[in-house]
């Protein structure tokens, strides 16, 4: 069985292992204090165009949202996600956990807007009885979204000027980032990214390391004792150099987003053959997640040879399926699937 069930099946790129297995035996200093972090930091900001960032690497999704969150706020602090947003969804209260709300907003299409934003926070502001709310200080999103959406260059401008303009830090969650850089449809560079908001990270985990996420931060006032934060969060790996051999590799003639490029080209293959045959979506993604409407007994038919996910019950009776490819997606899969869809 073959899965498109998710995006970190496969454990990580030749190039990434390779390199790993190469530094074996040598010894460095730990806590992410040694040259293949500090290479894979040079790396990243000449990437991203950030000289002056600050980049940290920890290991996994949920811990690194956890992190920047605890590091960015104060006890009565808060922070705003769409309501199907990764932090208000798939990690179990972890911010809530640590005594941050999350302030969950209405998105049909998993983004959030300039607008929205602003009257959230003139709704707060002007309340004369504010002090007794969580105070709204952050805006998280992720880029690509919790269901495959896709912030544009002009969507996220105007966000980050609002969030300027009201104070708010903007923070970037890039999980599956490579795969947006990637995507046919995207209008922006990775500079670009960096250049309009406050700290986001580059994920690893899904995008052809084996685990690793690299927190950039570009806001000065973000800076001061992260690490000490993060050490706190348990975010800190004594074997730091893992991380930075990881992305020092991924970082290397652009690797990072041609896999991930060629892993969303794959979805939208698989997508073309949906529409080929009327199949309908619960979102519209050109990235590396599609959610379709099947009926059961096209699930199952499919389920026989493929691994996909069962997001949700519909209210007609269908399903919401996620089919979702990566970097390490085989062509001879994808023909398959394909073929069984044209089958139905």
């Amino acid at each position: 069985m073959y899965r498109f069930n998710s995006d970190y099946t496969e454990g990580c790129h030749p190039a990434v292992l390779e390199r790993l297995i190469a530094t074996n035996m040598e010894q460095t200093d730990g806590y992410g204090l040694d040259p293949y972090c500090d290479e894979a930091r040079e790396k990243i900001k000449k990437a991203f165009s950030c000289p002056n960032a600050d980049v940290h690497f920890l290991v996994g999704g949920t811990q690194t949202n956890l992190t920047v969150i605890c590091a960015a706020l104060r006890p009565h602090q808060a922070v705003f996600g769409a309501v199907p947003s990764h932090i208000n969804t798939h990690e179990a209260g972890a911010i809530e956990h640590v005594g941050h709300r999350v302030l969950p907003l209405p998105s049909d299409d998993g983004k959030l807007t300039a607008a929205q934003i602003k009257a959230e926070w003139i709704k707060y502001d002007t309340d004369p009885s504010r002090e007794h709310w969580a105070q709204p200080k952050m805006v998280y999103i992720s880029q690509p979204t919790e269901i495959g959406s896709m912030y544009s260059k002009q969507e996220l401008q105007e966000l980050y000027a609002v969030c300027k303009e009201a104070g708010l830090y903007l923070f970037v969650d890039g999980a599956r980032l490579g795969y947006a850089l990637g995507a046919p449809d995207n209008d922006m560079t990775a500079a670009d990214l960096a250049a309009n908001c406050d700290v986001f990270y580059i994920g690893g985990t899904k995008c052809g390391l084996l685990f690793g996420e690299a927190v950039v931060i570009t806001n000065d006032a973000l800076k001061p004792d992260f690490r000490t934060i993060a050490k706190q969060c348990g975010a800190i790996m004594a074997k730091g150099r893992l991380l930075g051999v990881q992305y020092g590799a991924i970082f290397t003639d652009d690797l990072y987003t041609k896999i991930c490029a060629k892993g969303t080209l794959q979805a939208l293959k698989i997508r073309e053959a949906l529409l080929a045959r009327g199949f309908k979506f619960v979102t519209d993604s050109p990235t590396n997640q599609q959610f379709v409407i099947m009926t059961p007994a096209q699930f199952a038919k499919l389920s026989e040879e493929f691994a996909l996910s069962h997001i949700a019950y519909l209210p007609d009776g269908n399903y919401s399926v996620r089919i979702c490819t990566s970097w390490a997606t085989k062509d001879e899969e994808v023909d398959r699937l394909i073929a069984m869809i044209n089958e139905l």
